[in-house]
């Protein structure tokens, strides 16, 4: 492995000039071999020194990410290791995720935790970049599970999912048009979500309740709001919009508590940070709503990361593996390990959370 000064050098000449001519520059050995299967030893000594590079599903412009990456910062540097991270302002950016996954592979990172934007067109690099050595983790968006050695799950799809409408059944009284206000078409962790949220309105309960459309924002604050906007406008009747990402809640949010018409009759729910969302259930826009400590996943991520680049774990469902203060985890099927159930957030509980 080169050093990790030569590394880091090269990664920072990836990032600043175009990624393909760094590419050229940097090089890579093009004669490295696949790892080879790996044994779990969970008393094998945490190694440290290494390299675990992150790549949210969109890097800038977004708290939630924001609020991971410090997560993982700290964990990693804790546990005696560099860290560093990577993307771009978008998350439909899939073309320059792959871009990142090939550099980081090419500069030997020890390890990549990647948030996907596909659940199947990062494959490739991906699947490359293990036989390459790298240890593959996935975090709050999952790709196939053969392209990766982990998920570290938010919380469990159906967990989410079903909570959400839920949620929104508690504040319409179980009747009513509701919408669904989205990422991207392709975020494997939303579709996921919806999935069960559909599954969840089939039951008796719900028999009043109407989902009259899935948009999507693409995670664009502009975009987002457009798109509540348009579904409010489309649909005079409605009775509520969740949407399952902190962008698209934001957004939702704030057009419904500027306007006159549609505060106080259009609830909004979903997945929020408190920070973003205190002043909507202040003013009473939003009543309730869900998420997990973001910091928490990035901690739990870059610890599942060091542990599968120390041998503790590989991957293995029934695995487990000590995440600092965070307690013991257990990896599930699919090699899926859950970071917990998700925190309803209300106005009698949102002052104790800052993030």
């Amino acid at each position: 492995m080169r050093s990790p000064n030569a590394r880091r050098t090269c990664v920072a000449l990836a990032a600043a000039a175009s990624l393909s001519a760094a590419l050229t520059a940097c090089g890579g050995n093009e004669d490295d071999s696949a790892s080879g299967a790996r044994s779990a030893d969970p008393d094998a000594t945490v190694k440290t020194g290494l390299t675990v590079a992150f790549l949210p599903k969109q890097r800038d412009n977004n708290l939630y990410f924001t609020n991971a990456d410090l997560g993982a910062k700290s964990a990693v540097e804790e546990l005696g290791s560099a860290y560093e991270d990577f993307g771009s302002s978008s998350a439909t950016d899939i073309a320059g995720q792959n871009a990142y996954i090939k550099m980081l592979a090419q500069q030997e990172v020890d390890a990549l935790a990647v948030s996907a934007q596909d659940p199947a067109k990062l494959c490739t690099e991906l699947k490359s970049a293990m036989k390459q050595g790298v240890v593959v983790v996935t975090y709050d968006s999952d790709t196939n599970p053969e392209c990766r050695d982990v998920f570290v799950s938010q919380a469990s799809a159906e967990d989410l999912g079903r909570t959400e409408v839920q949620l929104m059944a508690e504040q319409i009284g179980n009747q009513g048009e509701i919408a669904i206000l989205s990422a991207s078409r392709t975020a494997e962790n939303q579709n996921s979500w919806i999935d069960y949220m559909k599954d969840e309105l089939k039951k008796p309960a719900y028999k009043d309740m109407k989902l009259v459309e899935i948009a999507y924002g693409d995670d664009d604050p502009d975009k987002s709001v457009q798109e509540a906007q348009r579904l409010l406008q489309k649909y005079p009747g409605l009775k509520g919009i969740i949407s399952p990402t902190t962008i698209g809640i934001e957004a939702a949010a704030r057009v419904v508590s500027g306007s006159a018409t549609y505060k106080g009759k259009v609830k909004i729910t979903g997945l929020g940070t408190p920070n973003e969302m205190r002043k909507y259930v202040e003013d009473g826009t939003v009543e309730a709503f869900e998420l997990w400590d973001p910091a928490k996943l990035g901690e739990l991520t870059a610890r599942a990361a060091i542990a599968l680049a120390s041998g503790q774990i590989t991957g293995d469902k029934g695995e487990s593996f000590k995440a600092g203060g965070m307690g013991e985890y257990t990896i599930g099927e699919d090699g899926v390990i859950n970071l917990g159930k998700p925190q309803v957030f209300d106005k009698d509980n949102i002052d104790q959370f800052d993030f």
